[in-house]
């Protein structure tokens, strides 16, 4: 049992990193250079702060696939991109992208760490940051909506041309809601 159930993990990650990056098909990779190309003429050369947020209605609808692919695409066209994991109670891009995951954004709005510290560089390409969600917090939602992370998204969004939030499914808990006000 324990050799199948290692095989069907280990596949189960192969699988998981052909939708990512470089390694997506053709087709998919296509939809996400369309949507790219929207995005960009979404935003006016006046707009300085691009704060994008990524949510769905469920778990498992392929949000995290979605941010993870959108901060890729964003970013190949030589865009410094920061890829910001705001699903702060079901963590999973720092699995996904095999990176360190703690410290991260909720040790960074606890004061635990600097964006400095929880800044992972270079992540599938040079030009692509991200801040995985860090130790699971019991107060999620109150971090979110708080004055440090509004200042962390300013300040942050003074270096990077882009900011992809992460954020949780809409209809799980109210996180969503709360830090879709923080896009622009």
């Amino acid at each position: 049992f324990r050799k199948r159930h290692q095989n069907e993990i280990h596949s189960l990650d192969e699988e998981q990193q052909k939708m990512i990056g470089e390694n997506l098909n053709f087709a998919a990779s296509e939809a996400y250079k369309l949507l790219r190309t929207n995005l960009t003429f979404s935003f006016t050369e006046e707009d300085t702060k691009r704060v994008i947020g990524v949510t769905s209605s469920l778990k498992g609808e392929g949000k995290s696939l979605t941010s993870i692919n959108l901060a890729y695409t964003i970013a190949e066209t030589g865009k410094k991109v920061l890829l910001m994991e705001c699903d702060l109670r079901l963590p999973n891009i720092a699995k996904r992208l095999n990176l360190k995951s703690t410290p991260g954004l909720s040790n960074l709005l606890v004061g635990l760490n600097t964006a400095n510290q929880v800044i992972q560089q270079g992540v599938l390409q040079t030009e692509l940051d991200v801040i995985v969600a860090g130790d699971v917090p019991p107060n999620a939602s109150e971090l979110l909506e708080s004055s440090r992370m509004q200042y962390a998204l300013e300040k942050l969004s003074e270096y990077y041309d882009y900011v992809i939030l992460d954020l949780p499914p809409v209809t799980a808990v109210a996180d969503a809601l709360v830090a879709s006000k923080l896009a622009s």
